[in-house]
């Protein structure tokens, strides 16, 4: 459960939509009125979707995997690099490479160009370089950390893709699709719901709103990689005892 409940929200401004003019017609469903020409957004869809998208991402996370976070507006940027960085998820929140995820293999190889250069700086290898060199590597390694520093560790596809603002986000939306990869995203009236798999009506332009709806979703996965962890601890603490009742049962065998 996402544990938000409807005053919360409603404090955060997740229900304000865009202009009548500007809606998707496929968000109807998650409109619960028009005042002043702006849309309202239905805060008890947008709980019982939060509350689907939080169950999904939990149990994601327990099964060890990685959910990439893509939020590349002005407005989502610090409050993604903040709370995914704390539950040690991939995230994006420079510019969209495209090809990023359909053509991994060369986002893998980027950033093994990053790590080359860091090593370049441990074994010796720097002090090899002329001045010209290092700045030019300098420059390199500070070009893909921008890119591509935030999802160093993932060494595979995710499992999940969250966007803030799939209207912006489209292509990052499009190669998740293509691939087949789970979508959770942020929906405001004017895009459309049914391009993601896991949609959250809400308003995806303030700070607030973005960041009361990723609280929701990081605690779910930090649940699950507890969970994960404490699976991972009772199995080893159990382990030792199921080989005494083993080698006991060996014994009366004999016997």
């Amino acid at each position: 459960m996402s544990k938000v409940n409807f005053d919360s929200l409603l404090e955060a401004g997740v229900h304000f939509g865009h202009l009548k003019r500007k809606w998707n017609p496929a968000m109807a469903p998650y409109i619960f009125d028009e005042k002043k020409g702006i849309h309202i957004i239905d805060l008890n869809k947008t709980i019982a979707h939060l509350d689907q998208a939080c169950a999904a991402m939990k149990q994601i996370a327990k099964s060890g995997k990685k959910v990439l976070f893509v939020a590349t507006k002005k407005q989502a940027k610090e409050i993604i690099t903040d709370r995914i960085s704390a539950i040690n998820m991939p995230f994006v929140t420079e510019r969209w490479s495209g090809g990023m995820l359909t053509n991994f293999q060369t986002t893998r190889k980027s950033i093994r160009k990053m790590v080359s250069i860091d090593k370049m700086k441990t074994d010796g290898t720097w002090e090899t370089l002329n001045k010209r060199e290092r700045l030019f590597k300098t420059r390199q390694r500070d070009k893909l950390e921008k890119t591509f520093g935030s999802i160093a560790d993932m060494t595979r596809q995710p499992a999940a893709i969250f966007i803030v603002d799939i209207l912006k986000e489209h292509i990052a939306l499009a190669e998740a699709k293509r691939l087949g990869i789970p979508t959770f995203a942020m929906v405001d009236t004017n895009s459309d719901p049914r391009l993601v798999d896991f949609p959250i009506p809400a308003n995806d332009d303030a700070t607030k709103s973005i960041a009361i709806i990723l609280d929701a979703i990081c605690a779910s996965i930090k649940e699950g990689l507890d969970d994960r962890k404490a699976t991972a601890t009772k199995d080893k603490d159990e382990a030792p005892a199921s080989s005494e009742e083993a080698a006991a049962k060996v014994e009366e065998t004999k016997e």
